[in-house]
């Protein structure tokens, strides 16, 4: 590689700003540069005008009209849904997952079919620019094989763990192992395939989750035996992901169903050692900085705290709340508890690929909250959960999720086509340049579709697929 430097709209969030000082980190530079180094890392993010000398031979990429951005992180998705999208017959979660789901999961047993899987899912992945993942894998291991395989070849960044489950009813039984085969199964995933392509977790492009599907598919045992074998790899860089709190119809939902079986005082208590009666410690905690709990539509105040206190983040899927009658996330008390927050596209329990289009229904969802939870959500903070707070999530902030200087280079050519582009060339704007700014990223983000993303670049290399 050489340098290179592209021109364009910058859009990123510089520094390391919680959600609530996002508009502040706010970065927009209409006649910008950015400057892409031979090893892959920013060089530079600035004023065209002000571009150093030192890059004045570096080779030049125009980009007139168009916007550069950080690659979306995308940090809830299940790779054995890739053909399950939009299922219908199925109702809310619990019912969806033994109706639609387990049945179409378990198709992946069948390797060729897991290998075509795989290669749409990263193909679909791409043309959503999506550049980073935290994807529930399948349980099948020759259909992760598939999965980290077509992410290298492509030269993406990927998180990704065998689903995990050791219990449930008949449509899940192709998906069940015994208590030894989980440990060994996830075992075998992580010495294979954790920082396979450098070796070293801290520069690699593929790590290894921890995922029990949610704990209503798991045991005191499984939690426990998972427990211990996080304990022996967290210092590896290793990963947990896991649903929370996400269906609270009830009696019969997702949350009061957890509660009844475990008998636990809230739903994090499994994750969090206190699996067993009265939430006594059972075992060690899943929580901690590289640990990603999706949805969290229904949490308890003390549930936040402690995710916050932990560091473990959230992955807000408002797309699928939407889809299974969830529920909405209650937005100023979830970031009132100082948890981090990131966006997951959920497919197939969402229907949507584009982490735009997350931030889209997340828009629309809190500014419908009741009474004085309702909120106009900024552009910037939907920035924010779609690539800083993706970063974070991952525990990766310092390597990508923005244009700092020294960060590898993870962004988005975007060149308004259609609609978008009819938008953004006619809009009318404030004559407050703030306010000017804000409406047009936000025309951008709430008008971007996978037509207007021309190319996409991981550690300053295109991604072609």
């Amino acid at each position: 590689m050489t340098d290179t430097v592209h021109y364009g709209h910058i859009f990123h969030l510089a520094g390391s700003p919680a959600v609530t000082e996002a508009v502040d980190a706010l970065v927009s530079i209409p006649d910008g540069a950015l400057v892409v180094g031979d090893d892959g890392t920013i060089k530079f993010a600035g004023e065209k005008a002000d571009l150093p000398a030192e890059f004045a031979s570096a080779e030049s990429h125009e980009h007139p009209n168009g916007y550069l951005i950080p690659g979306f992180v995308d940090t809830h998705i299940h790779f054995p849904q890739t053909y399950a999208g939009d299922s219908y017959g199925g109702g809310q979660l619990l019912e969806w997952l033994n109706l639609c789901i387990f049945p179409s999961e378990s198709k992946f047993a069948d390797p060729e079919f897991a290998q075509a899987a795989a290669v749409e899912f990263t193909r679909r992945r791409v043309a959503a620019g999506t550049t980073a993942m935290m994807v529930f894998g399948s349980a099948f291991p020759h259909a992760q094989d598939s999965l980290f395989t077509e992410t290298q070849k492509a030269g993406l960044r990927i998180v990704a763990g065998r689903g995990i489950q050791t219990v449930g009813g008949d449509t899940a039984k192709p998906l069940l192992t015994s208590e030894e085969e989980a440990i060994r199964l996830t075992r075998a995933e992580i010495d294979k395939w954790h920082a396979a392509d450098t070796g070293d977790y801290r520069t690699a492009l593929l790590h290894v989750a921890i995922v029990p599907r949610f704990s209503l598919s798991v045991t005191t045992e499984t939690l426990k035996n998972l427990g211990d074998l996080y304990d022996e790899y967290r210092d590896q860089g290793v990963y947990v992901h896991s649903h929370l709190n996400e269906n609270n119809r009830p009696g019969t939902g997702e949350v009061d169903t957890t509660k009844e079986v475990y008998q636990v005082d809230s739903y994090l208590d499994t994750y969090d050692g206190k699996f067993l009666p009265g939430s006594q410690v059972g075992g060690k905690s899943l929580l901690g900085p590289r640990t990603i709990l999706a949805h969290c539509v229904h949490c308890q105040d003390a549930e936040l705290a402690r995710m916050a206190e932990t560091g473990t983040s959230i992955s807000h899927c408002p797309v699928s709340q939407l889809f299974l009658g969830s529920g909405t996330m209650p937005w100023k008390r979830t970031v009132a508890a100082g948890v981090n927050i990131s966006a997951g596209t959920d497919f197939g329990g969402g229907d949507e690929w584009l982490i735009p289009r997350v931030l889209g229904d997340a828009f629309k969802q809190h500014i419908t909250e009741p009474g004085d939870a309702g909120v106009s959500m900024h552009p910037a903070e939907m920035l924010f959960i779609g690539t800083v707070g993706g970063a974070r999530a991952l525990d990766m902030e310092d390597r990508f999720g923005n244009f700092d200087e020294g960060k590898e280079a993870d962004f988005l050519v975007i060149e308004p086509v259609d609609a978008l582009k009819s938008t953004l060339d006619n809009a009318v704007r404030s004559d407050d340049a703030d306010l000017a700014r804000d409406q047009t990223l936000f025309g951008l983000l709430m008008g971007l579709r996978e037509s207007s993303i021309a190319e996409v670049y991981v550690q300053g290399r295109r991604v072609t697929v």
